[in-house]
């Protein structure tokens, strides 16, 4: 029996689908797509994955949604900074999305909905919460009455009076209550914008959310995941605003990830501390980067370290080594049980993981029949997503072998005061589109674009 942890009530659940149809329908919040993905966004995307694919070995099926935030404030300041129109901005971060997305290995989902092509269904939301005295217009904006409803901040656990008097240095005298959020902002000088009922504007974050995932899996369902940086503000949002317009339950289960944290500290745009996707995927296989993602609870948080990854290849190595070119039926059933067992206790990956490499340390001891364990470690394999790999490996672990020792030698040029044959490294390396970036603890270097 599937079991997931459910953010709404802070326990184990068992999972029981709201339709009898046996399909589950699940909403994932997706990018603001005002730049690249990077690690934080990987590690959502393999998170909802793991969650489709027990979902699926336990005999269900799934219908799912990824979205994209691609009307934002985010998006208007790096339109301002850029002087690049915000639609051209949002394209490119999308492509570069699923250029990530297809080297992951990570399952489709059926719907990728965006902002801007829903604002019909965002205003006729606005306007059913207008209707019944939930929202309310002030000057040109449309706020949201977070005092109208009662269960405000059940998911996060806050208080509504603390959260109040945290908010009184940042009065708003358009707002009936500090804590109301906006569900349509006013026009402004030099944004992009729609007409609406309640004058030019555009929409809130929230709102976006809530009138994208119920015009494609219904008023209520099943998973709702994302990370557990938005379960406060942006997830009580959804929840309050969605059952105010609905009278229904808005979600049955609440999945949210970890973060991934760069020496002790969450890594954000905002910090300046991201380790983008692309740079990782250039120096390490999709492999290895789920397995260094699953070797941690999703849950937890991740300390995320190239010194981690780089113990995940070698985990990865021996790990490989074992899985044969061409799989057989049978397996060790007892193994395999064992295996949907730990994966089906709310996804535990770290303990699906152990199983896979006492599964290697069995083959390499001899013991059982070597080819229905690595019959069954190939199963296992699969069924977290990890997909054999066509390309050398070998060889790409000696081209970023040789890059490393050419940045040792430009270091050590460098200290001997050498520096034209240093820079003479750096200019052939960048001319081979491997950019060097000189940091306090080092040099590092990623493959452009």
């Amino acid at each position: 029996m599937l079991k997931i942890y459910n953010t709404l009530t802070k326990k184990l659940e068992n999972f029981e689908p709201v339709s009898k149809d046996n399909i589950v329908r699940l909403y994932s919040c997706g990018m603001t797509v005002q730049d690249s993905p990077h690690i934080g966004h990987i590690r959502a995307l393999i998170t909802v994955d793991i969650v489709k694919r027990i979902l699926i070995l336990n005999g269900f099926k799934t219908y799912s949604v990824y979205n994209f935030t691609d009307i934002d404030d985010k998006l208007i300041i790096k339109m301002k900074e850029s002087g690049v129109d915000y639609r051209i901005i949002s394209q490119k971060n999308i492509d570069k999305f699923f250029d990530v997305f297809k080297s992951l290995n990570v399952l489709d989902f059926d719907v990728y909905p965006r902002a801007t092509l829903h604002i019909e269904e965002i205003i006729d939301l606005i306007e059913r919460l207008m209707d019944k005295g939930y929202a309310y217009k002030s000057k040109d904006d449309v706020y949201f009455r977070v005092n109208s409803f009662k269960n405000y901040g059940a998911l996060s656990g806050k208080n509504i009076d603390e959260l109040v008097e945290g908010k009184r240095i940042e009065l708003n005298e358009n707002k009936e209550n500090p804590l109301d959020f906006v569900l349509w902002k006013g026009v402004k000088e030099d944004e992009p914008f729609w007409y609406s009922p309640f004058g030019k504007g555009r929409p809130g974050w929230h709102i976006e959310c809530s009138a994208m995932s119920m015009k494609y899996l219904g008023e209520t369902f099943d998973i709702h995941t994302g990370g557990q940086d938005l379960i406060f503000p942006h997830h009580e949002n959804e929840i309050a605003q969605s059952e105010c317009a609905t009278e229904k339950k808005f979600v049955k289960y609440w999945i949210h990830n970890g973060m991934v944290n760069l020496k002790g500290e969450k890594m954000s745009k905002s910090l300046g501390n991201v380790y983008g996707a692309k740079e990782l995927l250039n120096r390490y296989s999709p492999n290895v980067i789920r397995l260094f993602l699953l070797k941690t609870h999703y849950r937890k948080d991740i300390e995320f370290s190239v010194e981690r990854l780089d113990e995940s290849q070698s985990a990865y190595k021996r790990l490989i080594e074992n899985i044969p070119k061409n799989d057989e039926e049978k397996i060790d059933e007892k193994l395999f049980f064992d295996f949907i067992d730990a994966l089906n206790d709310d996804f535990n990956t770290p303990q699906a993981i152990g199983i896979l490499f006492e599964t290697v340390n069995r083959i390499n001891l001899k013991q059982n029949d070597e080819n229905i364990l690595k019959n069954t470690l190939s199963k296992m394999f699969s069924s977290l997503g990890f997909k054999m790999e066509e390309k050398n490996e070998r060889k790409d672990d000696l081209s970023k072998t040789l890059i490393e020792i050419l940045l040792d030698v430009r270091d050590r040029l460098k200290k001997e005061k050498l520096y034209d044959m240093a820079d003479s490294i750096r200019e052939r390396l960048n001319e081979n589109k491997i950019i060097v970036n000189d940091l306090k603890d080092g040099a590092v270097w990623k493959i452009e674009d």
